[in-house]
């Protein structure tokens, strides 16, 4: 029985083998008809060059909606100009010369010559006074003086012939120079009857009219001032001192004088006065200018807006004043780049000028474009779309900070 089994085994792994071998040769029948051909890989490296393509781009279209959009600001560049080292103050004008006219004789008055308010010149008439009382008194004094040259003539004749002493030549001689002396007085009282302007300016309103009785003792008849030119007069704070002491008597010092509605243009004018103290209650110092004022634009003891020229800064650097930024780590700008681009600098400002402008001591070139509006959304780096900026200057003066010109004006 044992050996039917071993048998029997045989017999299976003897019919095993071949089959085997049948199902390897079909197999590698099967894998030649199956060759992949060469155009189905290329086929699969460009489907593959595509899909890697399309991943690319769409990565790159989502890191570029990523990134903040680019921020739009106004930019200007900074420019140089000539522009003064000043003080703004605050004054009031004051007539060049002031005159009282008062009577110098005494006697009613028969005529007045001007209107109240009225411009005159010097000599222009503006009262009279009765003047036959001293034209009488004249008329005397150079009787008695014609009297007394007869009798001087006379005794220099009994002189020369040694018939008078020379006690009654000295007194003849006296008597003449005194009788000529009262007729000139005379004639003097009378030219006082006649009352003319001592100087050129405009007359205020009458104290007395017609038929009034005046005398040197009596209130003045009228005040007439001189209007061109005319004085400026501000003060100084004691703490501006240094600055004013160290441009004093320099060939750039001015005083521009204007009125803060801007009614008329802004008057340059000399420095006239600068008081020797400063005031003790106020700690200033009293300035005074003068000005032209030929068309009488400027009146005494009008409020008046003052620019005290001390020096002029040559080739300064200029940008808006609402490009300069203030922080806690102190002044900066936002600079704009060739690839629009921004850069925080820090710089120096200096001082405001007109036009809506300032003075960059350092931090910024001439020619450099920098942000004027638009900075808080930015930060250094930070994408910008730049847009020129216009500024409109102010048309009232009331700071000489805003400018004088009333069209905008443009920086690119």
């Amino acid at each position: 029985m044992k050996l039917n089994t071993e048998v029997s085994d045989v017999k299976t792994l003897d019919h095993g083998a071949p089959q085997r071998s049948r199902t390897s040769q079909m197999k590698r029948t099967r894998a030649a008809n199956q060759k992949v051909p060469k155009w189905a890989y290329l086929l699969f490296i460009i489907l593959a060059g595509f899909v890697t393509y399309r991943l690319l781009q769409h990565r790159a279209a989502e890191i570029k909606t990523a990134q903040p959009p680019a921020r739009p600001v106004t930019v200007a560049k900074a420019i140089t100009k000539d522009v003064p080292v000043y003080l703004d103050e605050i004054g009031t004008c004051a007539a060049y010369e002031t005159v009282q006219v008062q009577a110098q004789v005494s006697g009613k008055i028969i005529e007045r010559l001007f209107q109240d308010g009225s411009d005159v010149k010097k000599g222009d008439p503006l009262f009279t006074i009765d003047p036959r009382p001293y034209q009488a008194a004249l008329d005397q004094a150079k009787a008695q003086a014609a009297l007394d040259q007869t009798t001087l003539k006379r005794q220099e004749d009994l002189r020369t012939r040694k018939v008078i002493s020379q006690q009654d030549y000295d007194t003849a001689v006296a008597n003449a120079q005194k009788s000529q002396a009262a007729a000139e007085a005379a004639q003097v009282n009378l030219d006082y009857c006649y009352i003319k302007s001592p100087i050129n300016g405009r007359v205020g309103l009458r104290n007395v009219d017609v038929g009034n009785l005046v005398g040197p003792s009596t209130p003045p008849l009228v005040t007439i001032q001189g209007l061109d030119p005319i004085y400026t007069d501000f003060t100084v704070a004691e703490n501006d001192l240094p600055l004013v002491r160290k441009y004093l008597g320099g060939p750039n010092v001015k005083v521009d004088t204007y009125l803060a509605d801007g009614s008329i243009t802004p008057r340059m004018g000399d420095l006239y006065f600068i008081d020797n103290a400063v005031q003790p209650g106020s700690g200033t110092v009293k300035v005074r200018g003068v000005t032209a004022n030929a068309d009488r634009a400027l009146w005494p003891s009008e409020f008046v807006l003052v620019r005290f020229i001390l020096d002029m800064l040559k080739n300064a650097t200029l940008v808006p004043s609402q490009a300069v930024q203030v922080s806690q780590s102190g002044t900066l700008v936002f600079v704009v780049k060739p690839d629009n681009t921004v850069e925080l600098r820090a710089v120096k400002p200096g001082q405001r000028q007109d036009g809506d402008l300032v003075v960059v001591e350092s931090g910024v070139k001439p020619g450099e474009t920098v942000v004027v509006t638009g900075q808080l959304a930015l930060s250094p780096g930070a994408k910008v779309a730049p847009q020129p900026y216009a500024a409109e200057t102010s048309g009232t003066l009331q700071s000489r900070q805003i400018g004088t010109s009333k069209s905008p004006t443009s920086y690119e």
